[in-house]
């Protein structure tokens, strides 16, 4: 039976995402669940991972940018003596080594990593190289050679140890991969290693509490009973200011148009927040002390609201 037209719904659905799945199947299947017309999510994660993958749907997909660059958390199990070429479980075993690092030595070689520390992205990831990704010019054994970058890791502890394993807690940046942290560590440590096991427990402002099992999803009849586990757009902005506007204001911002800062008052000579008309996101604006400039407008409100 062919389904009607999908609707154009707004919000975030916080997945938490099974194993063996990519993060674009787990578009592809919440927007059919949800029966809707546009979505996206912020932040991969590799198939063998798990963890908070933020959907947006509608005008939340305008907001994708500023969860993928806000902190994420990660838990992940390191396995020691062995490397493989993707640094997790699905790639083959190209070095072993018999060294087997102690709690003492991991807990002192922790602090070597903290702040900001240069990284090698691995060969098998979605980087793009001359308009291609990496992991496609792998897998046609193509020299790949990828730029190195900064990233930044704010916290990194031990959580347990295992005979030939650990289990790690880290807080780090955007663009960081988790797969070379573990690599990089069990490496610094006289080893080598790949992670057995990575789960996102954070991205940005949305964390497990927020989360739903894709198969709880799926066993929900109704698709409005489906949707009733979208949060509001504004949730992915809980950490910027807010300036409640003025329904003709609000109309000016729609149609792109800049406010003059006398009209408000501002928490600081610049900086950027959530314009509000009726507890409803109208636009991203940034100011300073001449204008007041949308940089991101949503299409929310209904023109009789103004």
């Amino acid at each position: 039976m062919k389904r009607n037209k999908a609707d154009d719904i707004n919000g975030w659905l916080i997945i938490d995402k099974p194993k063996d799945m990519t993060s674009t199947q787990v578009v592809g299947k919440t927007r059919w669940l949800l029966h809707a017309n546009k979505n996206g999510h912020a932040g991969t994660l590799d198939p063998f991972a798990t963890g908070i993958l933020p959907i947006a749907f509608g005008e939340a997909t305008k907001l994708v940018p500023y969860v993928t660059d806000g902190r994420k958390e990660y838990e992940f199990v390191l396995r020691f003596g062995i490397k493989t070429t993707t640094g997790d479980p699905e790639g083959e075993i190209i070095a072993q080594s018999e060294k087997r690092p102690s709690d003492d030595e991991i807990l002192q070689a922790l602090p070597h990593f903290l702040g900001s520390i240069t990284q090698v992205p691995p060969i098998y990831s979605a980087i793009k190289i001359n308009g291609q990704e990496a992991y496609k010019r792998a897998r046609r054994g193509e020299s790949v050679e990828i730029p190195t970058r900064q990233v930044t890791i704010y916290a990194l502890e031990m959580l347990e140890s295992f005979a030939d394993s650990a289990k790690f807690r880290v807080e780090c940046s955007k663009g960081t991969y988790i797969r070379t942290l573990g690599q990089d560590l069990a490496e610094h440590l006289g080893s080598v290693g790949y992670l057995t096991e990575l789960r996102r427990t954070k991205c940005a402002n949305f964390d497990l509490k927020s989360k739903i099992l894709l198969d709880s999803l799926e066993k929900i009849e109704y698709v409005e009973d489906r949707r009733s586990f979208l949060l509001p757009i504004e949730t992915s902005l809980r950490d910027i200011a807010e300036i409640a506007v003025t329904a003709e204001d609000a109309a000016k911002l729609m149609k792109g148009q800049g406010l003059s800062p006398k009209n408000y008052t501002l928490p600081s000579a610049e900086g950027t927040a959530a314009a509000m008309f009726a507890n409803c996101l109208v636009a991203l604006v940034r100011w300073d002390q001449r204008k007041i400039t949308p940089i991101r407008v949503f299409n929310l409100l209904n023109k009789k609201d103004l």
